[in-house]
């Protein structure tokens, strides 16, 4: 059973339309908009069952249900869009790990080594409880970022 109804006005159809028949369109939009016109409950649509929708167009129904909920949320023009992702990631090295970090890349490397490697810097940082953890890519970037060579 369908949880989002979708029911597009006169104006809506006649935008959604339009854009199912332009030619230079984003693919995906022009997909999004023949679905939502095939959803479409109103007294104009054709309110086909999402097997039916999923059957004629390249879609899972899961996408369908996920457009329809979209559709309900922030219209059916804003619907056709991609969801903006915000990720945010937490630095693993503040301004006084890096500068811990740089102290060590220049300090004589540990005995029984020629030099300090990516790795050993990463597992003397967290033996110096600097971070809880972190990869040698991490250190690798962050010293890329200052111009220090390991070199």
């Amino acid at each position: 059973m369908k949880k989002y109804h979708v029911k597009l006005s006169p104006d809506e159809r006649t935008e959604l339309t339009a854009i199912t028949l332009k030619q230079k369109v984003n693919a995906q939009h022009k997909l999004r908009a023949q679905i939502l016109l095939a959803c479409d409950e109103s007294s104009d649509g054709p309110a086909k069952t999402d097997k039916a929708i999923a059957a004629s167009l390249p879609v899972s129904l899961r996408t369908i249900e996920h457009l329809r909920e979209r559709t309900i949320e922030v219209g059916p023009i804003e619907a056709l869009k991609p969801r903006t992702r915000v990720r945010t990631y937490e630095r693993k090295l503040d301004g006084a790990g890096e500068a811990r970090l740089i102290q060590l890349a220049c300090s004589k490397a540990p005995d029984g080594r020629d030099k300090w490697t990516l790795q050993l810097l990463a597992d003397e940082l967290v033996t110096l409880a600097v971070v809880d953890e972190i990869s040698d890519e991490t250190v690798r970037r962050t010293l890329k970022k200052t111009n220090l060579s390991l070199t």
